[in-house]
């Protein structure tokens, strides 16, 4: 119990003589420290709303639009145009089961109206399933199409966020009755509003959705659009797309490997390009700030180098009256290490105080500052950190212990 007393009062007494190079080491760490934690807190952040965007438009789906045959295949020509219809979505349900289909027939340019108000805009006939599909999901006192309403060829719409704030204003759509194409449709929800990353129509917040066999119906049309489908896992897309090229390609004859004939945007595969982006963002900015830390802690060494220096002849008195080692390095080492985390520590301290300021500021309508997110402390990193701080305190404080030991007392009475 004497010997880390003794050291502990050393480490005490050297600390108070040195007050100010004490506080500007702590605070080059502490600087260091809230670089790091705050530019991954960003980092992290960013990759959330990506993700949070990213699951905006629908998870593990794919999306088909047609296109022309650019292969002869069983004696028929090139460029014929393949056009799905609504018909097929049963038709590809049946024959991957494990798949799940919706089709879409939308119009660009239809009339809007309600009360004195009308617009231009885009709606879109498809299936019940589709909320799930496109992560449509409805606010509260509302509801999305149900398979009643496909069934039954009923007149109900489904509008975007953005769309029946310009249509109704400050008025609550639900229950409304809203003009599309002159004929009446009764407002059944409204989509919460989502940050939404990729889009193949538009925005959703900027569309009606409508049930595909009332919209056929109105609009004499049976093709679709686009056919998007979705899988359970990641890893089956690969497999699901080359099956659903098969099945069409049996039907309306056309080679499989001719990636002409159907347009297919893969969002499996765009996640991982995206999640590949985000890892190399977020190790560029691990790496900005761990130089940054590095520095600081150069810096610490360096103080702790000037402070073997200035004590040389103290110190070879110390050991010509039979100073322990320990009693040498020991105050050193410690204060290296107590400089480094108490740096960490208010570091820490501040990177969570300026985090949840951040957090107070409101995105809402910026959609700069909606793209970028929040930034988000990670624990396990923060932690990471507090390790590393440890480590380098520890080897901050050694090596000019371990040359303190080392000075041959007989030669300090020569240093200058």
């Amino acid at each position: 119990m004497a010997r880390p007393l003794v050291t502990w009062q050393l480490f005490l007494k050297a600390s108070s003589l040195q007050r100010k190079r004490a506080v500007l080491t702590v605070a080059a760490i502490a600087w260091g420290t809230v670089a790091i934690l705050m530019l991954l807190a960003f980092g992290q952040g960013l990759r959330e709303q990506l993700m949070r965007g990213r699951r905006g438009m629908g998870e593990n789906i794919a999306v088909v639009w047609p296109g022309e045959t650019s292969k002869i295949w069983e004696g028929l020509p090139t460029g014929r145009a393949i056009r799905p219809r609504m018909e097929d979505i049963e038709y590809l349900r049946h024959r991957i089961p494990d798949v799940r289909f919706v089709g879409e027939i939308t119009s660009w340019s239809t009339t809007l109206s309600y009360g004195r108000k009308t617009i231009t805009g885009r709606v879109t006939g498809t299936n019940w399933e589709y909320g799930d599909l496109r992560n449509h999901y409805p606010q509260p006192g509302g509801r999305f199409l149900n398979p009643l309403d496909e069934i039954e060829k009923r007149r109900v719409a489904f509008v975007g966020d953005a769309m029946a704030k310009e249509i109704f204003g400050s008025e609550n759509p639900v229950g409304r009755i809203l003009q599309i194409n002159r004929a009446p449709y009764l407002v059944i929800g409204v989509m919460q509003h989502k940050l939404q990353m990729g889009a193949y129509g538009g925005p959703d917040e900027d569309h009606v959705v409508v049930p595909i066999t009332t919209f056929s119906a109105q609009l004499g049309r049976q093709r679709l659009n686009n056919i998007v489908f979705k899988v359970d896992r990641p890893g089956q897309m690969v497999g699901a797309i080359q099956r659903f090229r098969q099945v069409l390609g049996k039907k309306y004859r056309f080679d499989p490997q001719d990636k002409q004939v159907l347009g297919i945007w893969d969002t499996v595969r765009g996640a991982r390009i995206m999640d590949n982006i985000t890892i190399g963002i977020r190790l560029f900015l691990g790496i900005v700030g761990a130089l940054t830390l590095l520095v600081g802690s150069v810096g610490v060494a360096n103080i702790m180098y000037a402070v073997v220096k200035e004590k040389t002849r103290e110190i070879g008195v110390q050991m010509a009256l039979g100073a322990r080692r320990g009693w040498v390095t020991g105050p050193i080492v410690m204060q290296g290490l107590v400089y480094t985390l108490l740096g960490g520590a208010t570091g820490l301290l501040i990177a969570v105080v300026l985090v949840m300021l951040i957090g107070l500021v409101p995105t809402a309508g910026n959609q700069a500052l909606e793209f970028l997110g929040k930034p988000t402390l990670s624990w396990p990193i923060a932690a990471a950190t507090a390790a590393i701080l440890g480590t380098l305190g520890i080897l901050s404080g050694y090596f000019p212990a371990r040359r303190a030991a080392g000075i041959n007392p007989a030669e300090t009475l020569r240093y200058e």
